[in-house]
């Protein structure tokens, strides 16, 4: 079983249109509301491929019930917390290309009580999960080391912990030693100070991480695919998409692939690259079934440092 923790979600409406221009008023084409935050969504792709999952998440107001609603009529095994301020709402433009817009509120501040609480859901149901996976940014004013403290935590009980954050929240999870983080190409830059141009750049803040105490890294590329470095080796890996439509939470996805693979070597890393590049051909935020994921598209080669990336992917 697969526990996660979302300790910011939300609810995610994603609005297509035909082009985005800034000032003008713009006829939706279609509208999705589906439940998000990281640790959400990977519980949903899991879901969706009958792999067990349970998601711990806070709820509150008339938007943490929605969430929890909606949750619900999907089936997702969950615990969730009742807490004092509302679940945030975010929302998505998403345009043809499959280029999307988000606007993310920020969230509600969690007490030191509820943060508890949260702590001890996780820490029950986490005795007979073999993987927890923590992500997500964030709510104000919770400390940056919290996912830090999971990692040493579940650590010692022998518990893999999987963190998938960014800033300062991730550069102390990965001090802490957490089994697997998931950078995508704009958090890995962030957290070691690295331009990231090429593969060669990825590679070398990957380094970082591990040096820093992550044992194994998954650094999401966007449209350029995936790089997995772990102690048996290195792997670079890409899926096309035809028609794109969203990348929301193509991420997730990934990560809930890779894990439902048994979270080592090529063919996880191909399982989590078949997923997110199924969940990018779907709109909203959807996360992928058996009938979307097309395994024979992806691509696993050896890392070559000389590739260059997508500028600004």
């Amino acid at each position: 079983m697969i526990l996660t923790l979302t300790l910011n979600p939300s609810l995610d409406r994603t609005i297509e249109v035909g082009a985005l221009t800034r000032g003008a008023v713009i006829r939706a084409g279609a509208a999705h509301l589906d439940p998000g935050g990281k640790g959400v969504n990977v519980s949903r792709a899991l879901l969706a491929n009958g792999v067990r999952s349970c998601a711990v998440i806070p709820y509150g107001g008339s938007e943490g019930r929605r969430l929890v609603e909606l949750l619900s009529v999907e089936g997702i095994d969950m615990i969730p917390v009742p807490v004092a301020g509302p679940t945030r709402s975010n929302v998505a433009l998403a345009e043809p290309d499959g280029t999307v817009t988000k606007v993310n509120e920020p969230g509600t501040a969690l007490t030191a009580a509820e943060l508890d609480t949260l702590a001890a859901a996780v820490l029950d149901a986490a005795r007979s999960a073999d993987w927890v996976v923590a992500s997500g940014s964030l709510p104000p004013g919770v400390p940056v080391d919290v996912y830090a403290g999971l990692c040493r935590r579940f650590g010692a009980a022998g518990i893999h912990l999987a963190v998938d954050t960014s800033g300062p929240a991730l550069v102390s999870a990965v001090c802490a030693g957490p089994a697997l983080v998931k950078p995508n190409r704009d958090e890995l830059a962030e957290a070691t100070g690295a331009d990231i141009a090429h593969l060669g750049d990825v590679i070398d803040a990957v380094g970082k991480l591990r040096a820093m105490g992550a044992r194994s890294v998954l650094t999401s590329l966007g449209a350029d695919g995936a790089l997995l470095v772990e102690d048996g080796g290195a792997w670079f890996g890409d899926c096309p998409v035809a028609e794109p439509r969203s990348s929301v939470g193509a991420g997730d996805a990934m990560l809930a692939g890779f894990l439902a693979a048994g979270a080592r070597g090529e063919e996880a890393l191909a399982e989590g690259l078949a997923w997110a590049s199924a969940a990018v051909g779907l709109p909203g935020s959807r996360m992928p079934g058996p009938a979307d994921i097309d395994r024979t598209a992806v691509r696993i080669t050896t890392p070559d440092p000389a590739l260059p990336l997508t500028p600004g992917g």
